[in-house]
């Protein structure tokens, strides 16, 4: 991977830690979620700036300084999608438009701004009993599975299968099976406006699967290829006024 100097913000809702089994997560990721994802990135872009930040953060650390500044932004949410405030939502939707990269990570699927930008529910099949994850590599030539073991084996993770509810992918680059016998698009991109969106589903808060090193690296080169630091950044103005009111004044 070409290493390059990015700004890097890996940002997690934080709220499973404090209230779902704190002393196990304390224990299996005692610096956060987030604390985890970011020193994987660490070993991968060592010469980039990559901070955190967490839902109990003013504006959610996600101000309009903190965008104009980030070129991946990472997301980690679980139990508090519904928390985020609309304002964030659209600041971070204008940012990704405008051409800041976006990876979603896991239970993110269902984070407002990734439903926004989809257009979809992003709905999907779930059940968790601890089971092993086979993570198989379709696009091989893409920049995202470069150095990845075929499969990525993780023994312990909760299972999501489809029907996954998204648009058509720009790529696939890898689908999961799983025991049961269930297969789900596990890493897809997407691009809207300029910026360039990467969904990843492995990394379940009950296993610690941001431990995993081939999981380091798939995150550590999404981050790679979403990163846009050499195009022109603005931020396109984002309205849910109906499209009548447009005509109407035209």
């Amino acid at each position: 991977m070409t290493e390059k100097k990015l700004n890097i913000l890996v940002w997690n809702e934080g709220v499973h830690e404090a209230r779902n089994d704190p002393e196990t997560m304390a224990e299996m990721y005692p610096e956060g979620i987030h604390g985890a994802i970011a020193a994987g990135l660490r070993d991968h872009h060592p010469d980039s700036n990559i901070s955190t930040a967490t839902l109990a953060d003013p504006e959610h650390g996600l101000s309009e300084e903190a965008l104009a500044t980030t070129d991946v932004l990472l997301w980690w949410g679980h139990l508090a999608h519904s928390q985020v405030n609309d304002e964030v939502v659209e600041r971070v939707q204008r940012h990704v438009l405008g051409g800041m990269g976006l990876i979603i990570l896991h239970s993110g699927h269902f984070a407002k701004v990734f439903i926004r930008l989809l257009g979809t529910s992003c709905s999907l099949k779930w059940r968790n009993e601890g089971e092993r994850e086979l993570v198989w590599t379709v696009k091989p030539s893409h920049p995202i599975a470069e150095g990845v073991d075929n499969p990525i084996v993780i023994p312990q993770q909760e299972m999501y299968g489809e029907l996954f509810d998204i648009p058509d992918p720009d790529d696939l680059i890898f689908i999961s099976s799983f025991e049961g016998g269930e297969v789900f698009r596990s890493g897809v991109t997407f691009t809207r406006g300029k910026g360039h969106i990467f969904y990843f589903s492995p990394g379940d808060q009950k296993y610690p699967v941001y431990h995993h090193r081939q999981i380091q690296r798939v995150i550590a080169n999404g981050v790679g290829w979403a990163a846009q630091p050499q195009i022109f950044r603005d931020a396109p103005s984002v309205s849910n006024a109906p499209r009548h009111w447009y005509l109407e004044e035209s």
